[in-house]
């Protein structure tokens, strides 16, 4: 089975799974979008009011902010690929609980396996977690780690800077890091250097939104 087949079949267990009571209460599942070729990884909390109507991760105003981001570090959201530790939205944005968050792993864990990336990109605390439990986001965000496989770097939600606007300059600094961190990262996985043409546009100093996930 192919790697793109394999996350296709991984979207289809996702839309019939009922391991957890988060199934009852969603329109649609989100199980992530994305190439099977992707270098970075991008995993985030869980689906918000709109992932749970369109079935897309991060299509609200933080998506929104995560786009300008990726810009910013000379990525596009076609190259990467977007989860999230739980594939269905919690009710009233709550935060996922432990149980729902290991009914999801098997999912999480194969999307992982059958992409392979490069670098995986935490975004919030609940997926720093599975990768630096205990640790705390303001003291590792930004710092790349290797663990089995494959590097991992901690980041703030790109939500956080909505919601408070004195981490906004951390968030951009660590997003500016990251093409070099991913050369870095193909370079002790033996994988080519790829120079990448930075965006110079400036993120908007005023995203506008309350309903963020």
């Amino acid at each position: 089975m192919t790697a793109e087949q394999t996350l296709s079949r991984i979207a289809k267990e996702v839309s019939a799974c009922t391991k957890c009571v988060l199934y009852e209460s969603r329109k649609k599942s989100v199980p992530g979008d994305g190439p099977a070729t992707a270098e970075i990884m991008f995993i985030g909390e869980g689906p918000g009011f709109h992932e749970n109507e369109q079935g897309h991760p991060f299509v609200g105003a933080s998506g929104k902010f995560l786009d300008q981001l990726l810009s910013q570090a000379g990525v596009t959201r076609e190259e990467v690929f977007i989860a999230n530790v739980v594939k269905c939205r919690p009710p009233g944005n709550r935060d996922p609980l432990p149980e729902e968050l290991a009914a999801c792993d098997v999912f999480l864990e194969a999307q992982i396996a059958a992409i392979n990336p490069s670098i995986i990109v935490t975004l919030g605390r609940f997926s720093m977690n599975r990768f630096f439990p205990g640790a705390k986001i303001s003291a590792v965000h930004g710092q790349m780690k290797k663990i089995g496989e494959r590097f991992v770097i901690p980041m703030f939600h790109p939500a956080a800077a909505l919601h408070q606007a004195a981490l906004k300059p951390s968030i951009l600094g660590d997003f500016a890091k990251l093409p070099d961190q991913l050369n870095e990262a193909r370079r002790a996985l033996g994988r080519p250097i790829i120079e990448v043409k930075r965006k110079v546009e400036e993120v908007d100093d005023h995203p506008r939104q309350l309903n963020l996930f």
